[in-house]
């Protein structure tokens, strides 16, 4: 079992990126602003479909292999899972065109539905991150304000 983690000192490397999502047979991206990962499995499962799920951390390669044993049973285990840190906003996965990356591999291998089910967990995505960000304005749970409006007595 192998996990490759692609991480860059000096920004991103798109081309990295997009190779990853054109070839990679299992991905996990790991996102600055929502506690999930988007687990990518683009092998056919038994309904003739790729994987795409938000999906908790793993705390151990070893745990994202099984979850996938648990959640594919009728697929091998793959050789390789690879993970990146997506630092940028989840919008900018679109803006950038590397979503469409994505949508175009799923429509390839298994049609409008692949696709349909793409935009609906980058829909999720962005609206996990949108509440995110409203949290740590607000200083919600998991974030602390660093100052705080007077209030009038």
């Amino acid at each position: 079992m192998w996990v490759t983690y692609m991480e860059s000192n000096s920004g991103i490397d798109f081309e990295a990126i997009k190779i990853v999502l054109e070839t990679t047979d299992v991905f996990v991206v790991r996102f600055s602003h929502i506690h999930q990962r988007l687990l990518v499995d683009t092998r056919l499962g038994e309904n003739n479909m790729p994987l795409i799920r938000l999906v908790p951390p793993a705390n151990s390669a070893e745990e994202r292999y099984r979850y996938l044993r648990t959640t594919r049973p009728e697929l091998e285990l793959p050789t390789q899972i690879t993970v990146f840190h997506w630092a940028q906003s989840i919008r900018m996965l679109r803006i950038l065109g590397l979503w469409q990356v994505l949508e175009k591999r799923f429509f390839e291998s298994a049609g409008l539905q692949a696709v349909n089910d793409a935009k609906l967990i980058y829909q999720e995505a962005l609206q996990l991150e949108k509440i995110d960000i409203q949290l740590a304005i607000s200083g919600g749970e998991g974030y602390e304000t660093i100052w705080e409006r007077k209030q009038d007595n």
